[in-house]
């Protein structure tokens, strides 16, 4: 087993905090303690804001084209180290090993894409109604952010909050989360090595309590959030109460329609990459399959023959195609959502049981699961596991319906050969992201990411829309 880290809170540009009660588990094996890590109090977060509060006014006032160099050095240190990183995310996460390199790759090319934005920040000259004045608008960092980030992108979404504020000006206080604290570090100590000032990004390890600390606290001028709706809701209640800006991401029940024109390989191929690879932890899988009926049981039996021969295992081995859930509390999550269905009518066709692996791992077999109705709770609740579920529906019209038919509203896709429908789809899906012939899980990191409904809440991510949420424009007015 490879070497237990010894992690530390980063506050002032230093490694802090002496006791580390807590432990990340390798959930490929939990036997194999990835790091022990302290945890954090509201007095480490208070510390934390202090030194990015601190930190603000040179920041803020420095060239930009500083702030572009320290991204792209650390942009090409993480490039570099892709592997080393990689092997790290996936030990502590349990994506697969070519999962956990590339979206470490992933994570280094949004910091090289905001160190070309940190140079871009644009604004306007306009027309006054008044002869001899002219109006300019730009935009100025707003402050501290507090960045509280998921387990399921451990690297790529630090990564996509960190970068947009730091390249705009802002300083930062970031909150891995609890599973995969080891994986964010090594982020946080290679912007720090390209050369990041002591307090520009500071962070603090810990539970629940450190997130709510960051939200409560007075000096966090804006809060951005990805996790679960529940969470989230309190978070944005948290923000609001004291005027702060907040941004949140809270997951999805993503659609995948397949009609009967569409063909037959790709849509199973498409379903196979949405519905179960990164092993189903993603906010933007596709959990409802909602299947015409021409084509749905030659599409079932298709998508379960793919199934049975995925092989589940340890993240590191080469061979796995699907690794394990993060925790045992997300396994026994997958396993519950499968009872529920089966009770309440659905058929599982292939899954539902559990893998036996020569090694302790929070490990679940991929389940396909037929025969339920849009109303079904596997329906309608996010599971975040490697199971889905087909609905079999008559036409169009009555597949749109029910992929509308939620609370969420992240990602939809759809899986044809009209261009009818397709543009239809486009533009009535009421979903933030829409594919056509693509799986629902799978985005570029230079274009906004966000959704609809209770998926998400206030400005988007990503591209270059991030700069509405860690920026704040100013309208100046002058006569000459």
């Amino acid at each position: 087993m490879a070497d237990t880290l010894e992690l530390s809170h980063w506050i002032n540009g230093e490694k802090v905090g002496g006791d580390r009660p807590a432990e990340s588990l390798n959930p490929s094996d939990t036997r194999d303690v990835v790091a022990r890590t302290p945890d954090g109090t509201p007095a480490d977060v208070d510390a934390a804001v202090q030194a990015a509060r601190a930190a603000f006014p040179a920041w803020s006032e420095a060239s930009p084209e500083v702030r572009s160099d320290i991204l792209d050095r650390a942009s090409n240190l993480l490039m570099e180290r892709r592997e080393q990183v990689g092997r790290l995310l996936s030990r502590e996460e349990g994506k697969t090993l070519a999962e956990g390199i590339g979206e470490t790759a992933r994570a280094a090319r949004i910091l090289k894409y905001f160190a070309g934005e940190a140079l871009r920040l644009h604004g306007q000259n306009l027309m006054s109604v008044r002869p001899g004045v002219e109006i300019q608008t730009y935009r100025q960092p707003v402050g501290v952010f507090g960045l509280i980030t998921p387990w399921n992108f451990p690297i790529a979404i630090p990564a996509w909050k960190a970068a947009p504020a730091l390249a705009f000006g802002n300083t930062v206080v970031i909150k891995p989360a609890g599973p995969t604290p080891a994986t964010a570090e090594a982020l946080v100590a290679i912007l720090h090595e390209a050369g990041l000032p002591r307090g520009v990004l500071n962070m603090v390890i810990g539970r629940g309590g450190v997130g709510q600390a960051i939200v409560d606290h007075p000096g966090v001028d804006g809060v951005s959030f990805t996790g679960s709706q529940g969470v989230g809701a309190g978070v944005a209640m948290g923000a609001a109460k004291r005027q702060a800006r907040v941004q949140l991401e809270m997951g999805g029940k993503n659609p995948l329609i397949v009609l009967d024109d569409a063909d037959l390989d790709r849509a199973v191929a498409i379903a196979l990459d949405g519905s179960f690879f990164a092993t189903g932890q993603r906010c933007t899988a596709s959990s409802r399959l909602i299947v015409q009926d021409g084509i749905h049981d030659r599409f079932v039996a298709a998508l379960a023959e793919k199934l049975r021969g995925l092989k589940v295992g340890d993240a590191l081995d080469p061979e796995t195609n699907i690794g394990p859930a993060v925790s045992e509390d997300q396994r026994e999550t997958s396993y519950r959502y499968i009872q529920v269905a089966l009770e309440d009518g659905g058929r599982v066709i292939t899954g539902g049981d559990r893998p036996q692996l020569d090694k302790p791992g929070w490990y679940v077999r991929p389940t396909l699961i037929a025969d339920t109705a849009a109303s079904m709770r596997i329906n309608q609740e996010e599971v975040f596991g490697p199971v889905a579920s087909t609905i079999r529906v008559s036409s169009y019209e009555e597949a749109l319906e029910i992929a509308n038919g939620v609370e969420f509203g992240l990602s939809a896709g759809i899986v044809t050969s009209s261009l009818k429908h397709a543009r239809d789809f486009q533009r009535r899906a009421r979903a933030g992201m829409v594919m056509v012939n693509l799986p629902t899980a799978g985005v570029d990191y230079h274009v906004p990411f966000g959704g609809t409904k209770k998926s998400s809440y206030g400005p988007r991510e990503q591209g270059f829309l991030a700069a509405d949420f860690f920026t704040q424009t100013k309208t100046a007015y002058s006569w000459s």
